[in-house]
């Protein structure tokens, strides 16, 4: 009896070792595998990174055909948003947007603008890999407004007289124009405003339009928003649009170098990858490495202890830097130019602490140091989702335009917290939520130098309790 009950756990452990044994096998081989894919794997992981703006450029176009209207036409948000919009993180209550995807192969196109000197305006028209290629507007082109022709990479002739040529690289580009809006009082002056803005075709003659370039673009579902659709996309199906999209889309001269280490992958434009599935496979973990570093770098942004960050200067034309420009697509696709807006952002207070509606703070602006900027500046509060924060005033922004009371030297307080300030004007209160946490996302629009380069900061958030 004694010889067989140590006899049973002796099987046992053989059974747990030849099983061990055959896990290790396992992974062994399966390391093999991985490390002859190594290149399939670390090129995987840069095609990424590299290719993410183009393709939710994309996935955001065929999003605002469903949701907005066809391309090609104007589009025009009549009015703010309020608490319970969910289309996009971080909206403005600033500005109203007249926005349009254009299809290049299917102009030239004329854009006009007619004179403006009530409102600052800014018309900035981005390239399928999300950079500015011209930015018409206040700062730009000043308040007599213009004519633009807007023309596609692969269009020659004559431009007419009285236009200035603007030249896309890419067959795919977004209009998305902002005009400065002074509260929902001044909707009338800048919807007439708005109006003042045309798309046109060159040629109005009514010939056939070139076909979309729809080869190796999936569906679309109904109910998911362009990043919920890019994280439910198969690796295999993003690289297929990758490679579809860059038929049109031509990479940039600079990516020379990444276009090759592509190719060592098989990863030609208007060529489907031909992968087996170890390849596929050696991809696909590439691209969750590349996921896994861009939400760590994407982490550090909601850090508290970072204080307010400020967007970096390759904003809006980021040559090779793939990383800041994937980045930016996934958390504010569609950025300005930082000489037309910069957007300081902060979740935490001068100690490092995160903000919360559970305590009161106050932001304080001492005499001559408000933000520097040729046009207007605010402050929003957003809640923990990165929307706004619902309040009995349904006040979701400060700044500049508001009637503000100023202090006897000069220097300006706001009073950020879920309850009025006893003692303090109303017009200086920033509501947000009790026990919430929350941000606070400042905008200068046409900053001035100092702003851009950092010479001048946001002060930091006092925390009062």
């Amino acid at each position: 009896m004694q010889r067989n009950a140590i006899a049973a756990p002796s099987a046992a452990r053989r059974y747990l070792m030849r099983g061990l044994l055959s896990l290790l096998a396992i992974l062994l081989a399966l390391g093999g595998v991985l490390y002859a894919k190594s290149e399939h794997i670390v090129l995987g992981a840069e095609a990424y990174v590299y290719g993410y703006p183009l393709v939710i450029m994309d996935v955001t176009r065929a999003r605002a055909n469903q949701n907005l209207g066809p391309e090609n036409e104007l589009h025009r948000v009549r009015q703010f948003p309020d608490a319970q919009f969910k289309n996009v993180v971080r909206p403005n209550v600033d500005t109203l947007y007249t926005s349009a995807f254009i299809d290049m192969a299917q102009g030239p196109w004329v854009f006009e603008m007619e004179p403006n000197s009530a409102r600052y305006e800014l018309m900035p028209f981005m390239d399928a890999w999300t950079n500015v290629f011209a930015s018409p507007g206040t700062r730009t082109t000043g308040t007599g407004g213009g004519v633009f022709l807007l023309a596609g990479p692969g269009w020659s002739g004559p431009t007419p007289a009285g236009m200035q040529l603007l030249r896309s690289p890419t067959r795919m580009v977004w209009l998305i124009g902002r005009t400065q809006t002074n509260g929902t009082s001044d909707f009338p002056v800048v919807h007439r405003l708005q109006d003042g803005l045309k798309l046109h075709r060159l040629d109005a003659a009514p010939v056939p339009l070139a076909k979309p370039a729809d080869q190796g673009r999936s569906p679309l579902a109904p109910d998911l928003a362009p990043l919920a659709t890019m994280k439910a996309m198969g690796t295999l199906a993003f690289f297929e649009r990758l490679s579809a999209l860059m038929v049109d889309n031509p990479p940039a001269a600079a990516d020379g170098p990444m276009v090759m280490k592509l190719a060592r992958i098989g990863l030609v434009p208007g060529q489907p990858p031909q992968w087996g599935w170890l390849d596929r496979l050696g991809v696909g973990v590439g691209r969750w490495i590349a996921d896994f570093k861009l939400a760590q770098e994407l982490d550090k942004l909601s850090d508290p202890k970072r204080g307010w960050s400020t967007p970096p200067a390759v904003l809006g034309q980021y040559g090779t830097y793939y990383n800041i420009r994937a980045g930016v697509a996934i958390i504010g696709l569609g950025a300005n130019l930082p000489a037309d807006a910069t957007y300081p952002i902060t979740r935490g207070d001068a100690n490092g602490q995160s903000l919360n509606g559970k305590h009161r703070y106050k932001l304080h602006f001492k005499p001559g140091s408000l933000p520097p900027v040729n046009a207007f500046w605010s402050l929003t509060a957003y809640g923990a989702d990165d929307y706004l924060i619902d309040n009995p005033l349904q006040r979701f922004a400060l700044g500049d335009r508001d009637p503000l009371v100023y202090n006897p030297d000069g220097s300006l307080d706001l009073w950020i917290q879920s309850k009025q300030p006893t003692g303090q004007p109303l017009s200086n209160w920033l509501p947000v939520k009790p026990d919430q946490a929350f941000s606070l996302n400042a905008r200068l629009y046409w900053p001035k130098p100092s702003a851009v380069d950092a010479a001048w900061r946001m002060p930091a958030v006092e925390r009062l309790d």
